[in-house]
């Protein structure tokens, strides 16, 4: 059974290796086993016993087992260390890698995260510039992925909306012009009727027996030269407006600007409603004629169709020589405005209005910037409205 056990331990050793430490000890208990093994080889050979196996040689055999008992579990030691070695240097390697793929891993969501959330932000950034009337499409970006689908997607909704939107301009254009069309009927009335009675009266003065009065009929020509003239400039102010021109400023007088506009809206104030205009004759500034008169016509529909009568809508100016600017302020005495809705009011496509398109006052902010001016609105609930211009003196005329 001894020579058995030493043959497993020695065929188990034979397949251990931790290094070269180890290496040395196993070659010593191979040794050992070698000798203990010869021992009891001889021993086995030798039946019965001889007398010459006496107690020394017993203590020496035992010796060697011991220290090969010794040996063996140094060897275990050893080798279980080495072990442990291993399984604590795996356990770091291990660590290692999970770190390591965690540091990857936040990497790439990182470089993931940082794409998206630049797409996402750029998108935010060209929102907000609609909301201004800034329709530029964003840059595609260089991917093939879902972030360039979106922007691509993106670019194309402001491209439809820009087209809409011109839609809807032209459609506000139209409706401006509309509301031309009635003031400048209301208006042709007038000059209308005064040649045609000037007419019936030299018609009158010709038919009659006696010889026709000379200062009679060139008066009444007067008058007939005076109506056709101011229906001219009526019919002419109504082109003007209608026809499609490049932006340009010539110095104009602001009072002549604002009553023209008064005079064309005229038809839609209604009964009750008075419009008032306090401006000095000698505030003359660059404007766009048509332009300017089409933001005038938004700001004062508004004001007409937000009073309830009585009312009145009072245009006023003074000049600001400190900012080297004219100041014209709308005021109208109709229901205000909510605070809440006030910052909002410029914006395309807002309006408070169950018809109405949301580009009027849009459009007058265009205008108004366009001149190199801006504007402002206070307003109460109650208390009515009132819209400031604030323009430019002196700017030297361009096309």
């Amino acid at each position: 059974r001894a020579l058995a056990t030493i043959e497993r331990i020695e065929d188990s050793g034979g397949t251990v290796s931790s290094g070269r430490s180890g290496q040395e000890t196993l070659r010593q208990l191979r040794e050992d086993l070698s000798t203990y093994k010869a021992t009891f080889a001889s021993l086995s050979q030798s039946q019965p016993i001889p007398p010459a196996f006496n107690a020394s040689e017993d203590i020496h055999l035992r010796d060697q087992g011991k220290d090969l008992v010794d040996l063996t579990n140094r060897f275990v030691t050893s080798q279980r260390v080495h072990i442990l070695g291993i399984v604590q240097t795996l356990k770091q390697q291990l660590s290692l890698a999970i770190l390591a793929f965690t540091g990857v891993a936040a990497f790439f969501s990182w470089l993931v995260g940082r794409r998206i959330f630049g797409a996402l932000g750029a998108i935010e950034h060209a929102a907000r510039q609609i909301v201004q009337g800034n329709f530029a499409t964003l840059p595609l970006p260089d991917t093939s992925d879902e972030t360039r689908g979106v922007v691509e997607a993106f670019n194309h909704m402001i491209v439809e909306l820009e087209r809409r939107q011109s839609q809807l301009l032209q459609e506000k254009k139209l409706a401006s012009l509309g509301v031309l069309t009635s003031g400048v009927a209301h208006q042709l009335n007038n000059p209308l009727n005064n040649i045609s009675t000037s007419c019936q009266i030299l018609q009158e003065d010709l038919d009659a027996p006696a010889l026709p009065d000379p200062a009679l009929s060139r008066q009444m020509l007067d008058n007939i030269y005076q109506e056709v003239s101011r229906s001219r400039d009526i019919v002419k102010g109504l082109l003007e407006f209608a026809r499609e021109t490049e932006f340009s400023l010539k110095a104009t007088p602001l009072r002549q600007a604002v009553q023209r506009a008064a005079s064309l809206v005229a038809s839609e104030v209604p009964a009750g409603v008075r419009i008032e205009v306090d401006i000095a004759e000698d505030i003359t500034l660059p404007l766009d004629n048509q332009r300017f008169q089409e933001a005038l016509l938004n700001v004062m529909i508004n004001a007409i169709h937000a009073i309830s009568p009585p009312g009145t809508i009072t245009l006023s100016a003074h000049t600001d020589t400190q900012a080297g600017q004219a100041v014209l302020e709308i005021r109208d005495t109709g229901q205000g405005i909510p605070k809440e809705y006030l910052s909002k009011i410029f914006d395309p496509f807002f309006t408070l209005k169950e018809t109405g398109t949301g580009l009027g006052l849009a459009v007058v902010f265009g205008i108004i910037k366009k001149h190199g001016g801006t504007i402002g609105v206070e307003s109460e609930p109650g208390q009515g409205t009132c819209f400031t211009l604030r323009l430019p003196l002196g700017k030297e005329d361009k096309s």
